[in-house]
């Protein structure tokens, strides 16, 4: 495959979507249908596992959840919620116009971590998946991957828009000038002060990604 120019590459979670307000929904359907008791364990076994695998697992926490509620019906409901949410509601404003801004710049791309099954169906059920026609990659530690994402995805230069400055600074220590990074200060990762103290400033700074559609892009378009 030829280099093409930019190469635009978008995280999901607090990125594209609120997955903090996913959270808040989870939790009040699962305090209103099993108690806040079970509902603290849940999320208790939800960081557990996320501390341990480096992304956020829902359907893993529910399955862990299972063992120690083997004769609970109400966990196949719960697991219907989960499948059944809808996705697309949770999109940020302006999240799909500043994809198409891009990809009049170049070819967007997926680039998310998280487990084979409910994070593809989150990308899918929420529209993204269309929006950058199917170019999805969900990766275990995408910070790790950039040489697959090269390989499969070869450009010139990219753009690495996420809500994590780790994320950010890890692929720019292995991309140098080659990659320009996007950081739109959404969720509960971009408003610690510990993590933004911690990390190098991105290249661009947004209040929102829906000002991505229109704010300037130096060295990238023009």
């Amino acid at each position: 495959m030829a280099a093409t120019g930019t190469v635009f590459l978008f995280d999901v979670d607090n990125t594209l979507l609120d997955n903090d307000a996913v959270q808040t929904d989870l939790g009040a359907h699962l305090e209103s249908e099993f108690g806040r008791a079970s509902c603290e364990r849940y999320w208790a076994i939800f960081e557990e596992l996320r501390a341990q695998l480096g992304y956020a697992d829902y359907l893993g926490a529910l399955q862990r959840y299972r063992l120690e509620n083997l004769d609970d019906p109400q966990l196949l409901r719960l697991s219907l919620y989960l499948v059944d949410y809808p996705f697309a509601a949770r999109l940020y404003p302006g999240a799909l116009t500043a994809l198409a801004r891009c990809a009049r710049l170049g070819p967007t791309v997926i680039l998310s971590d998280g487990d084979v099954v409910f994070q593809p169906l989150k990308v899918q059920r929420s529209g993204l998946w269309d929006a950058v026609q199917g170019r999805v990659l969900i990766y275990l530690h995408k910070e790790q991957m950039l040489a697959q994402v090269a390989r499969r995805y070869p450009a010139q230069r990219y753009v690495m828009v996420d809500d994590k400055l780790r994320i950010l600074a890890a692929m720019k220590q292995v991309w140098g000038e080659r990659l320009t990074t996007i950081f739109p200060r959404q969720g509960h990762y971009a408003r610690d002060a510990r993590e933004l103290a911690r990390w190098p400033a991105p290249d661009l700074t947004l209040g929102a990604i829906g000002e991505l559609a229109a704010c300037a892009l130096p060295g990238i378009e023009g």
